[in-house]
């Protein structure tokens, strides 16, 4: 039986200063095993350029909206422990959510990457200036700090490029956070943070994706069921 074929139209309508972006994307995707590589690495460049097309003032403003979002769900009221990504400029910018976790009491960790096991590691932070450095590749993470059990950890803020209305997650294809939320210990929340603008309407899946728990954006939350 032939795969299904989807295509989307990821479309972005931008006014900057005297003109009007018309930023209009179409990927044909194909469920495939032996196609899902490809499709993926195209989808990428094309979501990457998409988010290329926000200035920061707006990616911070829809990111604050979403955050406020967030602020509202049980599963972040409820969490005691959160691990949390430390965004780069072309992200959904979570120094709100960290800001807004010290002062509700909440404990919060960051991920450290380990290159060489190609694993993360959640480290403990108290402050986003003194705790926290940027590495060779430009990620930010924890200069220092102690690590703690993922047993741990209620919840945890995942990044990504893009997402779909099954939970499925579009990453950078390294494949650090399916390993991490599907490490044994780990009973937490997986709560997928991004822009309206980074909802697609399928992705390529295979079996080692994790599928998030839950989506927030800047205009909706959305649960899954995994």
């Amino acid at each position: 039986m032939p795969a299904a074929c989807f295509a989307l139209q990821l479309i972005r309508r931008q006014y900057w200063p005297g003109m009007l972006l018309n930023a209009e994307i179409t990927v044909y995707m194909v469920r495939s095993t032996a196609k899902g590589g490809l499709v993926k690495k195209e989808l990428r460049t094309s979501l990457r350029t998409q988010m290329a097309t926000l200035s920061p003032a707006v990616i911070q403003e829809r990111s604050r909206a979403a955050a406020a979002r967030l602020f509202a769900e049980p599963e972040y009221q409820q969490a005691e422990i959160l691990m949390i990504y430390l965004s780069n400029w072309h992200e959904a910018d979570t120094t709100s959510i960290v800001l807004q976790a010290w002062k509700d009491r909440k404990r919060v960790l960051a991920p450290q990457v380990g290159w060489e096991n190609s694993r993360m590691i959640p480290v403990e932070i108290s402050n986003l200036d003194t705790d926290i450095a940027e590495t060779q590749y430009g990620i930010r993470e924890p200069a220092r700090g102690a690590p703690l059990p993922v047993g741990l950890i209620d919840l945890v803020i995942v990044p990504g490029l893009g997402f779909d209305g099954e939970g499925n997650r579009l990453g950078r294809g390294r494949g650090f956070y399916d390993r991490f939320l599907s490490r044994k210990g780990f009973r937490g929340v997986s709560c997928a943070f991004a822009l309206e603008d980074q909802f697609v309407e399928s992705l390529p899946a295979r079996e080692h994706d994790v599928r998030m728990n839950m989506l927030v954006t800047d205009k909706h939350v959305r649960r899954f069921k995994r």
